[in-house]
């Protein structure tokens, strides 16, 4: 049985795009949080770029 998809090759495209350049600026952005010894509550903030990341990553996946 085919797979139903939901977008196409070019949408998928984007989107792992978008969750490999997210991926990286949350670990940039972590990396330097870390590095300037900054307070773990400001931590908090590599959540949301990681998040983005995760959603394209799987979307791109699981063709969503």
């Amino acid at each position: 049985m085919d797979e139903a998809t939901n977008i196409g090759e070019r949408e998928r495209r984007k989107r792992r795009v978008l969750g490999v350049v997210a991926l990286a600026v949350g670990v940039a952005v972590a990396f330097v949080l870390v590095a300037s010894g900054a307070p773990r509550a400001l931590r908090l903030v590599v959540f949301f770029p990681v998040w983005i990341a995760g959603l394209g990553l799987l979307q791109s996946r699981e063709k969503t």
